[in-house]
């Protein structure tokens, strides 16, 4: 009998050194796991101060080369400043977003204030390279935009650029609502400007892709855009703005009528064919209320206007040189061989020759329209996708 004491001491302690060893093993292994834990705490700590310093010094790169931008364009500014002749004076260089195609195949007849010929159709067509057509998402939902362009017609532009000194731009210009009287550039709306940069506003038809179709422009067909706007109603439009009293009379440019003569359907019927695929329009009766439209003002300049008397016919080709060289000029046209004591004036719209007389009480006739051989062959395909697309 005293046998099973000693083995149930035995079971006894054979179980307590069970226990013992599971509790050393789940000690050492908690101690384990404990231990890389903390290894892998340390880890991950030197993991992320590295990635701090690594975008610490990303956004100081970055700060970097952002200076190193500017110290550049600083630069290049005073470059371009020293030899242009203009000192320290800093120098913006600007590119152009796009291109205008307009019914306004010269700067005579162009409208001088946006809105006025509400018939004056244009198609902006923007460059993918400058502007993408992501860039005009929401811009349908507005009904009007603005138009910052240059005057690149202007006689003096280049010797603006390239010699400013010489460029002479003129302090005070004629304006025609004065009849010849002068006034402070800057007081008017003249593209002869000491920077040619010109503001317009328009009504937005479609938008397709890079084109913006547009309505009531006062822009000549090639004007290069620097930019658009949304016009906002709220803000642009200001109640209770002044202008002076010269400004106020509108009837000062306006005429007092338009007719056509029997034979300007007939002209203008056989010339369509030639230009209706690259047209703006749908119908030779929808360019002919154009005309009317634009003849609705007195479209002369200045000089015609108070001196009109016929003068030597030229070339097509020196007639069109003469017409892109027109501000406030007299062109150069052949009298009128129905009416010999009046001088024929010429209208060109998308290529066609429209051929007008205006007697003293400022009664316009159209005559006859011609296909202008300057303008016939020029192709504008950047903008008749948009408008077959469009239509």
């Amino acid at each position: 009998m005293a046998i099973f004491p000693r083995v149930k001491e035995a079971h006894v302690t054979s179980i307590t050194l069970v226990f013992a060893t599971v509790a050393i093993s789940a000690t050492t292994l908690f101690l384990s796991s404990l231990f890389h834990r903390r290894k892998r705490c340390k880890q991950l700590e030197v993991r992320v101060r590295e990635l701090e310093a690594s975008l610490e010094a990303s956004v100081e790169k970055g700060a970097a080369e952002r200076r190193g931008r500017v110290r550049a364009q600083q630069a290049f500014r005073k470059v371009v400043s020293q030899q242009s002749g203009e000192g320290s004076k800093e120098v913006y260089p600007m590119v152009p977003i796009g291109t205008v195609h307009s019914c306004f195949s010269t700067r005579n007849g162009t409208p001088r204030q946006p809105l006025v010929v509400p018939l004056a159709r244009a198609c902006l067509v923007l460059d993918p390279a400058r502007a993408s057509a992501e860039a005009l998402e929401g811009f349908s939902d507005y009904s009007h935009c603005w138009i910052l362009y240059v005057f690149h017609l202007n006689t003096d532009l280049e010797k603006m650029w390239k010699d400013p000194a010489r460029s002479k731009i003129k302090a005070k210009v004629r304006v025609p609502r004065l009849k010849g009287g002068k006034m402070g550039v800057l007081a008017t709306r003249s593209p002869h400007r000491p920077c040619p940069i010109g503001l317009s506003v328009a009504k937005i038809e479609v938008v397709d892709g890079e084109a913006i179709w547009l309505s009531g422009v006062d822009l000549v067909d090639g004007t290069p855009i620097l930019d658009i706007k949304p016009y906002l109603p709220y803000s642009d439009s200001v109640k209770g703005a002044t202008v002076p009293t010269w400004v106020q009379e509108d009837a000062t440019l306006a005429v007092g009528s338009v007719t056509f003569s029997s034979n300007f359907a007939s002209s203008l019927s056989s010339c369509w064919a030639d230009v209706e695929k690259q047209s703006l329009y749908d119908s030779s009766e929808q360019f002919e209320s154009l005309i009317k439209e634009v003849l609705t003002w007195d479209i002369r300049s200045v000089s015609q206007r108070t001196r009109p008397h016929p003068v030597a016919t030229k070339s097509s080709d020196a007639v069109c040189e003469e017409i892109e060289e027109v501000n406030f000029k007299e062109e150069i046209y052949p009298q009128s061989t129905d009416h010999p004591n009046e001088v024929v004036y010429h209208l060109i719209l998308e290529g066609i020759d429209v051929s007008y007389r205006i007697d003293e009480n400022l009664n316009v006739v159209v005559e006859k329209a011609n296909v202008h051989p300057d303008f016939a062959s020029k192709k504008r395909h950047s903008y008749l996708a948009h408008r077959d697309s469009v239509r």
